[in-house]
């Protein structure tokens, strides 16, 4: 229980939760794990599970009819998915499947539910956590429609910034487990492609690639240099 706990407590979703809240919650989690491209959820599924990295990473995607994936992100330990269990009944966009072997810590949506009922307190800060994502999301549509490659690529490393900052502050340095291949695959670009844009933001000391992960040394310094560009 005690590790399980430490994981609760280490999920910001969870921040507005007491430690009594947290420990009761331990009741009714359980541990997963999965072996490396086995699907957690499908595309449309109605998944029902609260999900937090224990160990191991998780891509959340989609695919075409043809098997083509598209990737949305590549998960690190900490980082959670599913809120659509504050939706019961919503299907999910995106699927989610184990990039490596990996455990999971699922938290039944109706037990969360009631929970929060209980201690009410805990709704502001998972609101803003959900909201946060969603902002990230829109912000991430938006460029991919309307600016060019390389406000593109900083946006997406803000997205996932934000996948996985456990702080609410925006000026803090981020970093998880990322390589270029990953992220032109995320893109829709060549590894080529995306290495010259990165080598911008780079000479600009606002990240760094360095053994299979990325540091994003400020998130709002990153902010501010998306903004700034076309």
């Amino acid at each position: 229980m005690s590790d399980t706990f430490s994981i609760l407590e280490s999920c910001p979703l969870l921040g507005g939760l007491g430690d009594v809240a947290k420990r009761e919650l331990t009741g009714v989690c359980r541990s997963r794990q999965y072996a490396a491209g086995e699907v957690i959820y499908l595309p449309a599924s109605q998944q029902s599970s609260l999900c937090i990295i224990a160990s191991g990473r998780v891509r959340i995607c989609s695919s075409n009819a043809s098997g083509r994936e598209a990737i949305l992100a590549i998960l690190d330990v900490g980082a959670w998915f599913g809120d659509t269990i504050f939706s019961p009944g919503m299907p999910r966009v995106f699927g989610a499947t184990a990039h490596d072997d990996c455990q999971l810590v699922e938290i039944p949506g109706d037990g969360l539910r009631t929970l929060l009922q209980r201690f009410p307190e805990g709704y502001a800060v998972a609101l803003d956590q959900v909201s946060r994502r969603l902002w990230s999301t829109m912000s991430v549509i938006q460029d991919d429609v309307l600016r060019g490659t390389e406000a593109r690529i900083g946006r997406r490393l803000l997205f996932l910034a934000q996948m996985h900052n456990r702080s609410d502050d925006q000026g803090v340095a981020v970093s998880f487990s990322l390589t270029r291949e990953l992220l032109a695959n995320m893109m829709g670009m060549t590894r080529q492609g995306v290495h010259r844009v990165l080598k911008n933001i780079e000479s600009a000391e606002l990240i760094e690639f360095h053994y299979g992960r990325v540091t994003i040394f400020d998130t709002a310094r990153l902010q501010a240099y998306v903004d700034g560009l076309d």
